[in-house]
């Protein structure tokens, strides 16, 4: 302990101190930093151990210094799980030795005594062939001339990174976690409809068999997670009925989150939906497009699942004998009872809402999208996660939770893989520009960009207009690397609100069957376009990865995005004005994107086609809304010269 000179500090990136991992996917590194510094000048050297939670050996990647004390290392997780990473750090005797040789040589001083310190540091590692000819030599003109070598210097600090003087080496004082998940937790491109309202003929309840026959058009538009509302029984009493009417008249189908009836509960399928057999057969077809069904999690109950009656314990009781509905003062919902997770019999709750989370598991189910998951307790949240994802490691849950902020990030650090966010009610240059750099600076919250939802028709889509719908698209769809729609609302820019200064939509589908018919103009070609350019493109299937490129008008929002090896850059500009044509001025990070200022480069608009020369540091934009309000630029780096030209000589 004593011997032990080098502090290390301030290691990143930790969350809370390390008590929760850290995010990543495969194909997705992790930069490691740290302060490291020792008494005197000697040098040091610094590496990160990591390591498979399930393997027994370490891995060690060397760290840099860049300035300050700080260092630095990256690395890339070869599979999902969870990883430990530290650092490790002391003192590079034989790079000092080095360096305080070179200039004892370069000013022509003694060194016969220093040669021979160093044949004692070496000497502990003469079985390496190279340490023996350098000792060898070292006494010698010729081992002078091989010691002023550059990379006999490179060797030499190499050589001791490798063997280190562990009794002497300090470790950081933790084992942080990182959780690698698979791609989708990354990327993902999700579309929501309520499978009720699939059926060809009006008035008829859809059913999966219905919704197979969609696969093929949701595909066609690039979509490769289908989420269905609550697919099990619903119940009868105090059902609601259309726009949310407190009382419901005979065919009236209820909300899908009013769960429960005598014909089941969350582990059952709404009769008219079909059977499991048959969602099990819809999510097999499912598969052969690409596609992977999400189901919502509501841990809700309606006043006639059988819950109520098989296990009291778990809900709260009115002092006349009714069980208590959910409530939000002055807002009342008498279809849904929540359970009370405080009741002494919390464990055996616990143990049930798991065993239905794994039972649909079994079912093939490996997302879920979990319904208002603030309003159950964190420690519930976190159990149930690390449980489901011990048995099913490649399990992602969605959290739906509009909420405070800290509440939202508590959420994803105690374990959801993607997050609903503020996204929606995001508007002008500014609350966008300040979003998108928030989100692309955490290293645990997922974000998710829905345009709209079930619950929400955001105003700036109640204007009528198709330029403001492809706008949110293309911010959605470029911003974040995971975002969906819920349609065929979005596609077929549905506006109506309930009433005014109302984001609820007029004849939800949350309380009716809706038929649909395409009207004449959708935004089915589009969409398939927009999601074609994400999945051929890197730069947009990660998040952390966006820059802000000013410009000088107000109404539009440009940045870039850059694939992590560099190979793939974009530039998204965006009208946020869907009445009148905007113009500006961007002001290019050229050196930061890695672009050239003195040459020219070729930029390629991937929703019109159209192919612009730039070059420098500034470039002109014009987008009139009403043709279409963004570009999507993709940048070619460098111009082809004749030199290339395959008969050139």
């Amino acid at each position: 302990m004593g011997q032990n000179r080098v502090v290390i500090e301030h290691v990143s990136p930790q969350i809370n101190c390390g008590q929760f991992p850290i995010k990543r996917t495969l194909g997705e590194s992790i930069r490691i930093s740290a302060d490291i510094f020792s008494d005197g000048h000697d040098k040091l050297y610094a590496n990160v151990l990591w390591k498979h939670k399930n393997h027994r050996s370490w891995k060690k990647e060397k760290m840099h210094f860049s300035g300050n004390d700080s260092w630095t290392a990256e690395f890339t997780p070869e599979k999902t799980g969870i990883y430990l990473y530290t650092v490790i750090a002391g003192i590079d005797h034989l790079s000092t030795w080095y360096s305080d040789l070179l200039k004892k040589i370069e000013a022509s001083q003694p060194i016969m005594n220093d040669l021979k310190t160093g044949a004692r540091l070496l000497k502990r590692l003469s079985r390496i062939k190279k340490i023996e000819e350098i000792l060898q030599l070292i006494e010698t003109e010729k081992g002078i001339e091989l010691l002023k070598k550059p990379q006999t210097g490179k060797f030499l600090s190499t050589l001791f990174h490798n063997y280190p003087e562990e009794q002497f080496l300090t470790r950081y004082h933790k084992e942080l976690e990182m959780e690698v998940s698979r791609i989708k937790a990354r990327f993902s491109t999700w579309y929501e409809l309520f499978p009720r309202s699939t059926s060809k003929r009006k008035g008829s309840h859809g059913t999966f068999k219905d919704c197979q026959k969609l696969l093929p058009e949701i595909a066609s538009m690039g979509f490769d997670v289908l989420y269905f509302p609550p697919i099990h029984p619903i119940g009868i009493e105090h059902r609601k009925g259309k726009n949310n009417q407190i009382k419901s008249h005979k065919n009236d189908p209820g909300s899908p989150w009013a769960i429960g009836s005598k014909e089941g509960g969350h582990d059952a399928v709404h009769p008219q939906l079909g059977t499991l057999e048959d969602y099990r057969e819809l999510h097999k077809e499912a598969k052969k497009f690409g596609i992977e069904l999400a189901l919502d999690l509501a841990f809700q109950c309606s006043p006639d699942h059988p819950y109520i009656k098989e296990h009291p314990e778990w809900f709260l009781w009115q002092p006349d004998g009714t069980v208590r509905y959910a409530e939000n003062p002055p807002k009342k919902y008498q279809d849904i009872v929540p359970f009370d997770f405080e009741c002494a019999d919390w464990k055996s709750l616990w143990d049930e809402l798991k065993r239905i989370v794994l039972f649909w598991c079994k079912s093939g189910v490996r997302i879920f999208r979990v319904d208002n998951p603030h309003t159950k307790p964190f420690a519930f949240w976190q159990w149930l996660i690390a449980e489901v994802k011990t048995d099913y490691p490649d399990t992602l849950f969605l959290s739906e939770a509009f909420t405070r902020p800290k509440v939202m990030q508590h959420l994803a650090k105690i374990g959801f893989d993607q997050s609903y966010t503020y996204f929606t009610w995001r508007n002008t240059k500014k609350e966008l520009e300040d979003y998108f750099q928030e989100l692309a600076s955490s290293e645990y919250l997922r974000p998710n960009f829905w345009p709209n939802t079930p619950d929400i028709l955001p105003q700036f889509l109640q204007q009528k207009k198709r330029q403001a719908y492809v706008a949110r698209l293309v911010l959605a769809a470029t911003a974040s690397s995971n975002y969906g729609i819920y349609g065929p609302c979005f596609e077929y820019m549905e506006h109506s609100s309930l009433e005014e200064n109302s984001e609820e939509y007029l004849n939800s589908e949350k309380y009716e069957i809706r038929h649909w018919e395409a009207p004449k103009e959708t935004l089915k070609e589009l969409i398939a376009l927009v999601n074609a350019i994400r999945k051929g493109n890197a730069a947009l299937q990660f998040t952390r990865n966006l820059t802000i490129i000013p410009n000088d008008n107000p109404q539009i929002i440009s940045y870039a995005k850059q694939s992590p090896i560099n190979d793939n850059l974009l530039m998204i500009v965006v009208c946020l004005d869907p009445q009148h044509t905007q113009s500006g001025w961007l002001s290019i990070p050229s050196e930061q994107l890695g672009l050239p200022t003195d040459q020219p480069y070729l930029v390629q608009d991937l929703l019109s086609g159209d192919k612009y020369m730039w070059q420098g540091n500034s470039a002109f934009i014009e987008l009139n809304p009403f043709v279409i309000p963004a570009h999507i630029f993709k940048v070619c780096k460098k111009m082809i010269k004749e030199q290339q030209f395959d008969y050139f000589m």
